[in-house]
């Protein structure tokens, strides 16, 4: 067992660590995995997600970690099911920071306390990787898989509000279990698009989230993951989560200065494409040159449409959360309990009079 840069006994004054890590179709390099945990890590939960391969019934064989617990889905049901399984246990029993590590490999597992320490000190509540922070890590990157996760990552900013973060897919994660309670775990994708779910939902909810830098390990594995199959759902999917927190963030919570921007944005360059191309095509049918004056009424509202959206994308990228969460609710857990505390106290001096 490898020992991390925090032991478990350093650690465990702070928090109840536990470490999830879906498993399919990832045979030995799972195993090669849980020899790699430090201990810091109490709990360690490997969820077999219906792997034809018995990834899971190699691991209670091959294993005698007693941090090790193995979960079991009868069917195949994705990446986020897995992994909300393993944050349903560690919840249950009782961790405070529950950790994300897939089990293939390309993630160093004693680069846990990094992902760690930050909620335990109070800086975020959820971190994640960022494989794309130093220069010579991208060097080595296949070239697809740089701009996939450009597009991706634009994509993820725009439906997430997360405009400090790069690489959203990345599965290396960690989150404070006081905002996992927080979340809807039952509305959060369960396949391939659960970390940028996972990431609209803490939007939500306005968590800080934090990029972690990291170095991936790339082998001679192969991803389930088809890229043909998944382009389209996530755009819609990112899409649909854009208008969501477009309407949760500036018109159903809150009513600011980007409501008006947004609103007004959309309106003038509706009316600036439709009347454009109204007058557009009436030229073009009776072969008349479309007057200056049709000209500028068309063209003037796109332009003040533009700007106005340039100006909400630009207070939208201010808006960036930036206020620690799950502090806010411990201290609001305290209070509630000395307050039950005080009540019951209360109810035992009367019953004594």
């Amino acid at each position: 067992m490898t020992k991390g840069a925090f032991s478990n006994s350093s650690t465990s004054k702070f928090a109840r660590i536990a470490v999830v890590i879906p498993c399919y179709r990832t045979g030995e390099r799972t195993l090669e995995v849980l020899s790699a945990i430090p201990e810091m890590a109490d709990m360690i939960y490997c969820v077999d997600d219906g792997c034809p391969d018995g990834t899971g019934a190699k691991i209670e064989a091959a294993t005698r970690d007693p941090r090790v617990r193995v979960l079991k889905h009868k069917q195949n049901q994705g990446v986020g099911a897995a992994t909300i399984t393993g944050y349903r246990a560690a919840i249950a029993d009782g961790a405070e920071v529950v950790v994300k590590i897939d089990g293939d490999g390309q993630m160093d597992p004693t680069d846990l306390h990094r992902f760690v320490m930050p909620l335990v000190e109070g800086r975020a509540d959820y971190t994640k990787g960022n494989r794309f922070f130093r220069l010579e890590d991208v060097r080595e990157m296949p070239a697809l898989r740089l701009i996939g996760n450009a597009v991706l990552t634009f994509f993820t900013k725009l439906s997430t509000g997360y405009w400090n973060i790069f690489d959203p897919t990345n599965g290396y994660t960690a989150i404070h279990v006081g905002i996992l309670r927080t979340l809807p775990l039952d509305r959060i994708s369960q396949g391939y698009f659960f970390e940028s779910d996972m990431l609209f939902r803490l939007g939500t909810i306005r968590a800080v989230v934090l990029d972690v830098p990291m170095t991936a390990r790339y082998g001679n594995e192969k991803s389930n993951l088809r890229i043909s199959k998944v382009v389209r759902p996530f755009l819609c999917s990112h899409i649909g989560n854009t208008i969501k927190r477009i309407f949760y963030s500036y018109y159903l919570r809150d009513f600011q200065v980007a409501s008006v921007e947004i609103l007004l944005g959309f309106l003038f360059m509706g009316f600036g494409i439709i009347f454009g191309g109204l007058a557009w095509a009436n030229s073009a049918t009776n072969d008349q040159i479309t007057p200056a004056g049709t000209v500028m009424l068309a063209a003037l509202p796109i332009i003040i449409g533009f700007q106005m959206l340039l100006a909400a994308l630009n207070y939208d990228i201010g808006n960036t959360p930036d206020k620690v969460l799950h502090k806010e609710l411990l201290g609001r857990l305290i209070d509630q309990s000395i307050t039950s505390c005080e009540t019951q106290t209360d109810k035992s001096d009367t019953a004594s009079l």
